[in-house]
């Protein structure tokens, strides 16, 4: 195990290089240092700072500039270094149960490094380890060992090639032979075959493959899981009756190995079956500790809300990356000014700050939701554990998937458009690739689709809303969850009484004034929703229908208010809480005003409809505020991102570098990307910059 980073602070946020960012640094109105120490906690900042250390001390993970590995290279070189992130062993599996932060710290760590690295090592030790814990027992715990030390590798296969967010419809079957006591993995066609499973094109032994399960008399008793070996482990050579092989190149991530795979009625001992949801008798008689069908189905697909709140942490890291970028950038970059003679930074721009400052608030808000979330996850998972069945254990699960379906769209949708802004501010040379602003583009793209269509799972959450309201309306009952997400419906008849009164700017500066929008905007448009539903069914439609009719303008934008106000009461609530330094109650105050502002102002036409705004002022004042909420943190812009960047090397853009040397850094990565630096010599000013092109060998 690599030892932790000792030292104080010195050692543990050493100073940044002097160079053009000093003077956005002196103008800050807050510590850096001071607020990482309160977001992160000392021993998290000492044990993320112990793997970038190992990872830029070690040859494995050297940069190559200019190098354009093959597919099949970076797909071998991904799964080695991988492998030495198991072989460091950052975190045990003790670790994990003590300090479950430490496991999407990990993760965030080695995405700033490689997406494609974070993601195979999620799949293998999250997903598939997750869902061997969580949906296995006893017998299944040998597995877990073997996944912390490699010995196996593993991947989570649900879809097929013809299926996908309808996993109702999956196709590969699973017929027991009491004879045998083993289970017949089977694909009845092509159509049917595994399709999209990150790790199984070259490395998976292992595999957590979903099947409908028969038992003698062709009774079928629906999906669940099994662990099926598909690859020697020595060999790595398909086992009799897998046909598995990989996709080939995609848009991005591509060192990760998605695959396909079929089953020629392959066997395996009835002990494969994760059996904590239901289980086959050696005779082969169906057993299960839930009675009711849907409930069993909604359990065994578990494993899918930790694969979402792990791609949330993810689009958070792929945001964060950009916004350093871009920030430095912006700080260091000079164009115009009140005369020809003076240029100022193009961060002075309210234009540019409107672009990227509410990006930046969203990081900030939308990485605390996500460290929550994963917190109420593992409360969930440790009651699956301990056999939990109670009430409130089921509507925790219920929750948290209502919670996991729309935080991956919010996360992946807001990174997917911080980073193409990002990329044009930087104008030109955020399109160069060495910059990595496209890099982080790409590999946040399958974000938006992997483990559940955006659009679809948003249904999910709408539906979950819709469930509760019906409940209220039929049976009075109260809204109340264990997170208490919901409980603020209770009041819901009164709050649509509500109507936005606040008529200066100055009023606007606090997130508190977006909460009570946003919980008026949520009960009208679970209100609209409802009638919409019942009244498309009143006219005839099948339920099936009514929901599809009201998705687009209901349903669909109901998920996204419901949890952006939920990212907004857990941001608001943590930077008004008591433990706050006073010297950053400010700054964090006025980031969780705008990315409430702002996220509210996307709809204000909503607002407008449905009479909580009225008149041009309640949309001015709106509007104002955030630009002022963008002018009031322009100085902080720099100190804010300093907080979340990782060190240079992980960042890996010479415009984001932390000494701000813009221009240095860039014309030094261009003169090695094009091999030019060895026929300096003839350059006709060579004798003026020979010493910057030393200086640059040197570093580079």
């Amino acid at each position: 195990m690599v030892p932790p980073v000792e030292g104080g602070d010195a050692t543990l946020l050493p100073e940044f290089p002097r160079g053009p960012l000093d003077a956005y640094r002196a103008r800050a109105s807050f510590s850096w240092k001071e607020l990482a120490l309160f977001t992160e906690g000392e021993d998290m900042l000492r044990f993320k700072k112990t793997i970038f250390s190992a990872l830029e001390n070690d040859p494995l993970f050297a940069r190559s500039p200019g190098a354009d590995l093959s597919l099949e290279k970076y797909r071998e070189l991904n799964f080695l270094r991988c492998k030495r992130i198991f072989e460091y062993d950052f975190l045990s599996v003790e670790d994990m149960f003590k300090s479950p932060l430490k496991v999407p710290a990990l993760i965030q760590c080695l995405g700033m490094y490689d997406s494609s690295l974070a993601v195979k090592y999620l799949l293998h030790s999250l997903v598939f380890g997750s869902a061997v814990y969580s949906s296995g027992s006893e017998r299944h715990l040998t597995y877990i060992q073997k996944i912390f030390s490699m010995e196996i590798f593993g991947c989570f296969a649900l879809t097929e090639l013809s299926h996908g967010s309808n996993t109702k419809a999956i196709r590969t079957t699973a017929h027991y032979d009491p004879a045998t006591k083993e289970f017949i993995i089977h694909s009845p066609d092509f159509e049917a075959a595994k399709f999209w499973v990150g790790n199984m094109g070259k490395t998976a032994t292992h595999a957590v493959v979903f099947a409908k399960l028969h038992v003698p008399g062709d009774q079928c008793h629906g999906l669940h899981a099994f662990i099926v070996q598909i690859r020697d482990p020595k060999t790595l050579l398909p086992m009799p009756g897998v046909m598995v092989g990989d996709m080939g190149k995609k848009l991005g991530q591509n060192g990760l190995d998605n695959g396909f795979a079929m089953f020629h009625k392959v066997r395996v001992p009835r002990q494969s079956l994760l059996n904590r949801m239901g289980d086959v008798t050696p005779e082969g008689t169906y057993v299960s500790p839930f009675k009711d069908a849907r409930q069993r189905f909604g359990v065994s697909l578990g494993g899918l809300s930790s694969g979402r709140v792990s791609i949330l942490s993810l689009a958070v890291v792929n945001l964060k990356l950009a916004m350093a970028i871009a920030l430095r950038f912006s700080a260091t970059r000079r164009q115009f000014g009140p005369t020809e003679e003076e240029e100022i930074a193009v961060l002075e721009y309210p234009m540019q700050q409107c672009r990227l400052l509410p990006y930046l608030a969203a990081a900030y808000a939308l990485d605390h939701f996500s460290k929550s979330l994963f917190l109420d996850l593992v409360e969930f998972q440790r009651g699956l554990a301990s056999g939990d069945r109670s009430a409130r254990q089921a509507e925790l699960g219920r929750e948290i998937h209502a919670l996991a379906s729309a935080s991956k769209p919010l996360a992946s949708w807001t990174a997917q458009q911080g980073i193409q802004e990002c990329r044009e501010a930087c104008g030109g040379h955020g399109y160069l690739a060495m910059n990595r602003l496209g890099v982080l583009r790409d590999d946040n793209d399958p974000n938006c689709t992997y483990e559940g269509d955006n659009n679809v799972l948003l249904q999910q959450t709408s539906n979950y809303l819709l469930g509760l309201l019906a409940h209220r309306v039929q049976d009075g009952a109260c809204f109340r969850s264990p997170l208490k997400s919901v409980d603020f419906l209770d009041a819901y008849p009164s709050i649509l009484d509500q109507k936005f009164e606040v008529s200066s700017v100055a009023d606007c500066l606090d997130s508190a004034v977006a909460l009570a929008a946003y919980k008026w905007l949520v009960c009208y448009l679970l209100r609209e929703t409802y009638q919409k539903l019942n009244q498309e069914k009143r006219s005839g439609s099948s339920d099936f229908e009514a929901r599809n009719s009201c998705q687009v303008s209901h349903g669909r934008p109901l998920a996204l208010a419901f949890l952006e106000l939920t990212v907004v009461q857990r941001f608001h609530e943590h930077v008004h809480q008591p433990c706050v330094p006073p010297s950053l109650r400010a700054v964090l105050g006025r980031l969780s005003a705008l990315y409430a502002l702002w996220s509210l102002s996307h709809h204000a036409a909503l607002l407008y409809r449905g009479g909580y705004f009225s008149g041009e002022q309640a949309g001015e004042v709106l509007e104002s505020a955030v630009l002022a909420l963008c002018s009031q943190l322009k100085d902080d812009a720099v100190a804010l991102v300093d907080v979340i960047a990782p060190p240079d090397f992980v960042l890996d853009s010479p415009i984001g570098r932390a000494d701000g040397e813009l221009y240095k850094n860039l014309w030094g990565a261009v003169l090695q990307e094009s091999k030019v630096l060895e026929r300096a010599s003839w350059w006709p000013e060579f004798s003026v910059n020979k010493p910057v092109i030393g200086s640059l060998k040197s570093k580079l």
